[in-house]
């Protein structure tokens, strides 16, 4: 009896059995004599855990890299290497930091891993496609080398004529002679333009009116300027073609300019192992080709100034025409690396200032408002009237060219077309 009696007292379960099987009971409500309501209190919390173990395990296990590519398959499928996956991701979003998500140190790496699993690749570049599209500025030199020579002789060639026939024809036969030559300019440079390193795929994002304007201006704004400040405008603009020759012979150096620049970025494309490392390597090479490409255009603008007397005896005069072909230039190279809106903004900046100039000093006329012609007058007293396109055209092409040096130095801006 004793014993029994101190059987109960530890809980009604016998000496050696499971020490905490009677805190299940108190905890369910069973009687100690049923024991599939003591074992389903003992399995509950192992139930109520299971599922997520189970969940977590195929998260664990699943392949991010899959993951991605189902993804991104129309990507990776239409890619010819695997520089044009890298450069997609990026385009989406993806750095290098992000990759390691997916277990590789960049997104180069990453990239590689891509285009070896789509069906197809193969390993080989060339394997996907059979007619694998030619690297930016690979085609044919001669080529575009010719065609970016044209509107240079053909606005030669006009003002060559205007200077030889000086005296000899009239009025309306020079102005046809003009307007002969104008059209052939434009002819040639849309040639120029729609092959080769200047050619924007995506188009140039209508630009066509502020192209026009802002070389207007250069032949014509200087003289119109003056006489509204004098009082005018009265009688007719004296022209100054030197910064239109100039500009139109610059346009060999700049499709030099802009080859050299695409074929070596994409050679650094090839060659980098990290996003940063690849705009740490374009940034120094996109301010040189920048430089390059001014230093050319000044001595050319000098060499067609030194036909028209009095076009480059001030430094301001010849500032303004090497600000436009700058501003132009870096314009040209966003639009085709893919970035035609910034390229339109920055020349409609500079059109809106080179409209305005005029139009304020003539505001400045009404009485009270001699304020609104004191920017002008002051630009004017420093630096002449070519001061104005000078600072319009040159505060745009810098703030162009800062823009670039982050949306040129990345490398989805040299994927392909």
């Amino acid at each position: 009896m004793r014993d029994d009696t101190s059987h109960h007292d530890h809980g009604g379960a016998p000496m050696g059995g499971p020490a905490e099987a009677p805190t299940p009971d108190a905890a369910s409500g069973a009687r100690p004599g049923d024991e599939g309501a003591v074992r389903s209190a003992v399995r509950a919390p192992e139930i109520a855990h299971h599922p997520t173990r189970r969940t977590a395990a195929r998260r664990g296990t699943a392949d991010p890299v899959k993951v991605l590519l189902h993804r991104h398959r129309d990507l990776c499928e239409r890619a010819v290497d695997p520089l044009e996956i890298a450069a997609g991701l990026e385009a989406h979003g993806l750095t290098d930091r992000a990759a390691a998500r997916y277990r590789h140190r960049d997104v180069f790496s990453l990239a590689e891993e891509l285009y070896a699993r789509v069906p197809g690749a193969g390993g080989a570049p060339g394997a996907r496609h059979p007619a694998a599209r030619p690297e930016p500025g690979t085609e044919p030199r001669a080529g575009w080398a010719l065609s970016a020579l044209l509107p240079g002789a053909a606005c030669l060639a006009t003002a060559g004529a205007l200077r030889a026939t000086e005296g000899v024809l009239g009025g309306e036969a020079r102005c046809a002679v003009t307007a002969v030559g104008a059209l052939l300019v434009l002819g040639c440079l849309r040639l120029c333009l729609r092959a080769g390193p200047l050619h924007a795929p995506g188009g140039a994002g209508g630009v066509t009116l502020y192209v026009c304007w802002l070389l207007g201006y250069a032949v014509y704004g200087d003289d119109l300027l003056a006489q509204v400040i004098s009082g005018g405008p009265d009688g007719d603009w004296s022209a100054a073609p030197a910064p239109l020759l100039g500009l139109a012979l610059a346009l060999a150096p700049a499709a030099w300019c802009a080859h050299l620049f695409a074929a070596h970025a994409r050679r650094r494309l090839a060659g980098s192992h990290a996003l940063a490392e690849f705009g740490a390597g374009v940034r120094p090479l996109l301010l040189g080709v920048v430089a390059l490409f001014l230093c050319a255009t000044t001595g050319l603008l000098f060499l067609a100034g030194l036909g028209h007397p009095g076009a480059a005896d001030a430094p301001v005069v010849t500032a303004a025409p090497v600000a436009l072909g700058g501003l132009l230039f870096v314009a040209r190279l966003l639009a085709v690396h893919g970035f035609p809106e910034p390229a339109a903004t920055g020349l409609a900046a500079a059109c809106a200032v080179e409209v305005a100039a005029p139009f304020l000093v003539l505001a400045g006329r009404l009485p009270g408002l001699d304020l609104v012609a004191r920017p002008v007058d002051v630009v004017v007293a420093a630096a002449g009237p070519g001061g104005v396109p000078a600072l319009a055209c040159g505060v745009a092409a810098l703030a162009l060219l800062v823009h670039a040096s982050v949306a040129l130095t990345r490398a989805s801006a040299h994927a392909p077309a």
